[in-house]
């Protein structure tokens, strides 16, 4: 039976790029009652796929569906905004366009979870990094690989805002530097702990590194020296989760497994303020056996209009804090934990996604939400955000991508 099996499995995998197309144009997204076979068929299956409390709303435009298990990673090509980039745990990671799922290429060779992915700042090239530290580099318009290397397991990658210079940190504590596709290679030593978290600033001439025994560096990508090290009581006292700098770098802000996200001045490598969340309702007694429910800063960013930052919390709490005041401004609660969140560029407008599978746009200046948009049967892992503010790409533990438009009529 061993042989009829494989063949079933063959036989069984999923439809091609074009059965795929074909099938998303059948089906009709606006018309609800819509009668085609194929629209009820694509219904139903949704339905099977929905896990308690997760309605079978979908408010998606298009369904990406060549991934066979959890998509860990989106990133859209930052020119045109026209393709994306999705990588998963079926150790695939794919190119395919944003209008209509339609696949461009896969970019393959992987031997574990693929779990970044991300284009250069000219979309000239798509950099796919798996767990087990093999990071590959695919020139877009020819299809191909024009560069590989290992190093351990990884824990980020970034491209560099304005040039082809790849950056990634590993669990052993380095940050690497390449040259793409030429390859030449720095690195920075860390701490021997894993570098979790790190981003390039914007002038293109430093990075801020965080690490899991809760220091963070800054580093000059020229001399590959440590700018400043904050550590101790300047650093945290947990893992760090997530890094981002406001629009001109002068402020980074930090988040950790400790609940606290730091402020700190770029330039001194000063800590400017600590934003602490303290829990709205006493946690009951712990009985024995259960563990205590954790919270940790899970994503953060600046918004580009208004003094404001945002940082979402992993009890599902969105917090926006005034910069200005260095208050806390709105609490937007969340039912369950936020895996991320992203400012629109142009305006006090913050997008989170989170564990119950839904998108929410809310408006920083008031604390309320804008829209929700459903449509995962499984939490949200990742998200991105066009230029314009009108299409968002989620990536989901259900092995799906999709695609919503959320045009909204205020603007």
């Amino acid at each position: 039976h061993g042989d009829e099996e494989i063949i079933e499995v063959v036989e069984l995998g999923p439809p091609g790029p074009d059965d795929l197309a074909e099938e998303m144009e059948d089906v009709d997204f606006e018309d609800e009652g819509a009668e085609e076979p194929d629209a009820d068929a694509w219904d139903s299956e949704d339905d099977e796929g929905v896990e308690d409390g997760m309605e079978a709303q979908d408010d998606s435009e298009v369904t990406f569906s060549l991934h066979s298990a959890s998509v860990f990673c989106v990133s859209l090509d930052p020119k045109t905004n026209t393709l994306a980039v999705t990588g998963g745990e079926d150790d695939k990671a794919f190119v395919w366009r944003v209008s209509d799922g339609e696949l461009l290429f896969e970019c393959s060779g992987h031997k574990d979870s693929v779990t970044c992915a991300g284009f250069s700042h000219d979309s000239v090239f798509v950099a796919t990094g798996d767990m087990s530290g093999l990071i590959k580099v695919w020139r877009v318009d020819a299809k191909e690989e024009v560069w590989s290397f290992e190093v351990g397991d990884l824990e980020w990658m970034e491209w560099h805002p304005q040039a082809h210079v790849l950056l990634a940190g590993t669990a052993d504590g380095n940050t690497w530097m390449w040259k793409i596709p030429s390859g030449d290679c720095k690195t920075f030593q860390g701490p021997a702990c894993p570098a979790t978290c790190g981003r390039i600033l914007p002038d293109g001439k430093r990075a801020v590194v965080g690490y899991e025994d809760g220091t963070m560096r800054i580093w000059d990508l020229k001399q590959g020296t440590s700018l400043h090290v904050l550590k101790g009581q300047d650093g945290h006292q947990d893992p760090l989760t997530c890094v981002a700098s406001n629009q001109d770098g002068s402020l980074i802000m930090t988040g950790s497994v400790d609940c606290h996200a730091k402020l700190v001045n770029s330039a001194t490598g000063k800590v400017v303020c600590v934003f602490k969340m303290e829990s709205v309702a006493p946690k009951a007694p712990i009985s024995e056996g259960e563990e205590a429910e954790s919270n940790s800063v899970e994503s953060l960013g600046f918004c580009n209009m208004m003094p404001l930052a945002a940082v979402g919390y992993l009890d599902g709490t969105l917090a926006i804090y005034d910069l200005s005041t260095q208050s806390l401004r709105h609490k937007c609660q969340h039912e369950s934990g936020i895996v991320q969140l992203l400012w629109e560029e142009s305006s006090a407008v913050v997008y989170t996604c989170s564990l119950d599978g839904a998108v929410r746009l809310w408006d920083a200046r008031s604390g309320k939400m804008i829209s929700e948009y459903r449509g995962h049967s499984a939490e949200i892992l990742d998200f991105a955000v066009n230029k314009d503010a009108s299409i968002v790409v989620t990536t989901s533990g259900d092995h799906q991508a999709k695609v919503f438009c959320v045009q909204r009529p205020d603007r």
